[in-house]
Formats: structure tokens, sequence, C-alpha cells
């Protein structure tokens, strides 16, 4: 598979909430890092915060790719982001960042290994 095609796939999978499809596109050893800095890593956290966050309907998230750079077995994607969402007393806010992703290739498959989010 392409990179172009992995990376939406990933992307497809994180909009529709599929977490199991989502997880198909994520390294054992991956991190990933929120916008106020909280830090996620190995598949099994990975996992854990995702299906909190899939379990939420309030949220939605558009992204436009910006860059994507792809060198043999490495590739990243640049996207700015939209994000609205409901905070815990139901009041509506959105946030603004840039999201870094870093995949590498194994087993031919586009794994991610690295997931940046910096607010603007």
């Amino acid at each position: 598979m392409d990179f172009t095609t992995a990376l939406d796939h990933h992307l497809t999978a994180v909009r529709s909430r599929d977490l199991e499809a989502y997880m198909a596109t994520v390294h054992d050893e991956a991190t990933v890092i929120l916008p106020n800095g909280r830090t996620v890593t190995g598949a099994e956290a990975v996992r854990a915060f995702h299906q909190g966050w899939f379990e939420d309907p309030d949220w939605t998230m558009e992204t436009e790719t910006t860059r994507t750079v792809v060198h043999r077995d490495t590739a990243v994607a640049v996207l700015d982001v939209h994000y609205r969402d409901l905070d815990g007393d139901g009041k509506p806010y959105e946030m603004r960042y840039l999201l870094s992703l870093v995949f590498a290739r194994t087993d031919g498959n586009w794994l991610l290994v690295h997931d940046q989010n910096t607010l603007r």
C-alpha cells in the first residue's frame, strides 16, 4: 500500500471512530503527544486513550494535509486540524492545531510511530 492510501485509512478510522481499524495503523511502540502535552506511549495505552475518545459522540475533526514527505521506510504528514467538542459542562469549544504524524513501513504496512499535536 502506498503512503497516501495508508494515511487516508488512518484518518478515516479516526473520523469514523473505528478503534480496530485505527489500531491496525498503529505501531506497537507508538507515541501520541496531545495538545496539552500529555504523552501516551505504547499500543495498549494508545488503544485505551482512543477507546475513551472514540466513545465520545460530541467531537468533530476536520483536517487538511499541508505537507507529506516519504523517504524510504519513513513518512511524515503535517495536517492543519480544526477540532470541535463539548467540555465537561456541555459548553462548545474548538481548537486549531497542527498535527504531525510519523509512519514507518513495517512488513509492507505503514504504521504510526509518532503523533504530535501542537496548538496554534
